[in-house]
């Protein structure tokens, strides 16, 4: 009992080689950006800073959308959502081959044929500028807002744990961000974000590899894990109340993170940047393998922190303030005697935010250049590419500043998030209305749009007055069985009372609730959240196709190419091909079974014409003996 203490008690610290590893990360990043600055002639245009001069490859691109989905967030949050509710959490793997497949088949086709740069053009093509123009202002302020928690949130959970500054590490952050962003554009941020992929999953690396070590093993975890219940995998209860079940994760996982890979400016910029079709196709399925690579070492350090807490939960006893704590926690615990390993997780948790925000900035000047600047205002190539450099600049400035904001808005922070994914469900059905119906008209994409965004807003709203009890969300059992309550102030930073140990022996222990008390209203708001997203979009298509048969909708005449075509699908195109190659297998095989009667069938020299010896005494295969 009283090493385990120890063990607490020697926690390690950030040192000198922690620190010098960080910096490295961030420094190799800032000249990342300045090599594509000058390479090739630098930045000249627009075009080559917003979009690689669209002549980027399949594999660089398909990593940097994998950093870009990948944030902190992941880093820090999905092994804790792991340790405290099982691995219901790896069924995002199903999750996200049913995103990537949706959004290779159905938005790149026509994103990739218009040869856009900003995803909002398309709503004017399709519907009208004040379509593109409410689309555009709700994806600035959704990306600002999002972005600064994205710096400050893990910013805070590793200056409480490990003592790294606070403010020095939001700073560089924005500044490292804005500096190559700026400097380098599409290019660098593609090519940084390979580089951070490589940090996210060494220092992933590093905490699986030791957590096996100090267990004796993977299969020691792989038993806790079983049974303390965390390889919970399957669970298909249809109440759509559950935070997370395998159809809350497949259903409304589907629809939140089509909103992200379908439609989102800054995902959507990279693959419409590859120099093909195909190679724009073949990032998001490369993608995906990385994405699949990220979640099993998201998944797994989880169960790596269920196995060695499993007697004394850090949480639970107050060690740590909060879940998203518990990572930085768990490397300063066992990597202590490692200088720099720590540090490399800290480059691992950082290179998440970087490779977000840095995208971000890139996505956010490229829509206020495209939507915003060139429509009303005549400029050369030349001054869009400087503009392009100064929207970067501005909003790396905004973001630093929210992220300041966001300090100070404390319980505020989870509705910010929660608004996030609100906005997002109305945008994705704004596209899919626009690129799946052809009777869709602007009347109806504008109503639409406003009644989505109403209901994806109260529903997100009340869900923050009325959250959803414990019951449904259903954490696991944490105990604090193990741990020594008796060691003093001066040895830890915590002490507790054997009233207050029993009082928090488990978290999960959930009591039963009376439903009959639950009005339909508190359930309503209780939808987990990843339907939002859900129920913004569906409300979004429904009401836009009925407003827009009712405003003649039937009547209008499309733009070509604006609208999913059946050419577009692989399996269609699949189809063809092989419909072709049987066609022409058929004509060669009935060529051979039916010879013409004037040639020969084996030997050309013989025809059958010389069979008829009556009629060809006279010839010589078929040639008149005197014509010869």
């Amino acid at each position: 009992m009283q090493s385990d203490m120890k063990v607490y008690s020697e926690v390690g610290k950030f040192v000198v080689w922690d620190y010098v590893v960080f910096a490295a990360m961030l420094v190799i990043s800032a000249v990342i950006g300045i090599y594509y600055a000058i390479a090739d002639g630098g930045q000249n245009t627009s075009k080559d800073f917003l979009m690689g001069g669209r002549r980027m490859t399949a594999i660089p691109v398909a990593l940097s959308l994998t950093a870009s989905f990948m944030s902190a967030v992941t880093v820090l949050g999905t092994p804790a959502e792991i340790y405290r509710n099982g691995a219901m959490f790896s069924i995002f793997g199903f999750t996200y081959a049913f995103v990537v497949i949706i959004s290779s088949e159905i938005f790149v086709p026509v994103f990739y044929r218009l040869g856009i740069t900003s995803t909002y053009e398309y709503l004017e093509l399709r519907f009208n500028k004040a379509v593109r123009l409410c689309g555009t202002i709700l994806f600035i302020i959704q990306t600002i807002l999002y972005t600064g928690i994205v710096i400050y949130a893990p910013a805070l959970a590793l200056n409480q744990v490990t003592g790294f500054d606070l403010w020095g590490a939001v700073v560089a952050t924005g500044v490292v961000c804005t500096f190559y962003c700026t400097m380098g554009g599409l290019k660098a941020v593609v090519w940084t974000d390979v580089f951070q992929v490589g940090v996210m999953v060494a220092g992933f690396s590093s905490v699986i590899i030791r957590a096996a070590v100090v267990q004796g093993g993977v299969s020691t975890i792989v038993n806790d894990s079983y049974h303390g219940g965390r390889l919970n995998f399957w669970d298909f209860d249809v109440n759509p109340l559950r935070r997370h079940t395998f159809w809350t994760i497949i259903f409304g996982g589907v629809f939140t993170w089509t909103g992200i890979y379908g439609v989102n400016q800054a995902q959507v910029q990279r693959y419409i940047s590859c120099k093909t079709l195909l190679h724009a196709k073949m990032s998001l399925y490369v993608n995906l393998i990385g994405l699949w690579a990220i979640l099993a070492c998201a998944v797994f350090s989880g169960l790596s922190l269920y196995s060695i807490y499993k007697d004394c939960d850090p949480w639970t006893a107050h060690i740590v303030s909060a879940p998203d704590q518990l990572m930085p926690y768990l490397v300063l615990d066992i990597l202590r005697d490692f200088p720099g390993v720590p540090g490399l997780f800290v480059s691992c948790a950082y290179s998440g935010t970087l490779s977000t925000v840095s995208s971000s900035i890139n996505a956010l000047a490229a829509v206020t250049v495209e939507d915003l600047v060139k429509p009303y205002i005549s400029l050369s190539e030349k001054k869009l590419s400087w503009a392009s450099k100064g929207t970067s600049i501005l909003y790396g400035a905004l973001c630093i500043g929210m992220a300041a904001l966001a300090s100070l808005m404390g319980g505020l922070l989870q509705a910010a998030l929660s608004i996030f994914g609100m906005i997002g469900g109305p945008l994705l059905g704004l596209f899919v209305l626009g690129i799946l119906f052809p009777c869709a008209n602007s009347t109806g994409g504008l109503v639409g749009l406003a009644a989505g965004f109403a209901v994806s807003l109260w529903v997100g709203i009340g869900s923050q007055i009325y959250p959803p009890s414990a019951a449904r969300t259903l954490p696991l059992p944490l105990s604090t069985a193990g741990c020594n309550f008796s060691v003093s102030a001066t040895e830890s930073n915590w002490t507790m009372t054997t009233t207050e140990a029993s009082s928090l022996f488990t978290t999960g222990a959930v009591q039963t609730e009376d439903s009959t008390s639950d009005s339909l209203i508190q359930n309503w708001y209780s939808l987990s959240y990843l339907y939002f997203s859900t129920i913004g979009t569906l409300v979004v298509v429904v009401v836009g196709v009925i407003v827009s048969l009712l405003s003649g909708g039937r009547k209008q005449s499309l733009e070509p190419g604006v609208t999913l075509m059946k050419e577009d699908l692989s399996c269609y195109n699949l189809f063809v091909h092989l419909k072709a190659k049987n066609d022409k297998e058929i004509e060669v095989l009935n060529w051979k079974s039916t010879p013409d009667m004037a040639s020969g069938t084996i030997n050309p020299a013989f025809s059958d014409i010389e069979l008829d010896m009556k009629e060809n005494k006279d010839k010589a295969n078929g040639i008149p003996v005197d014509d010869r």
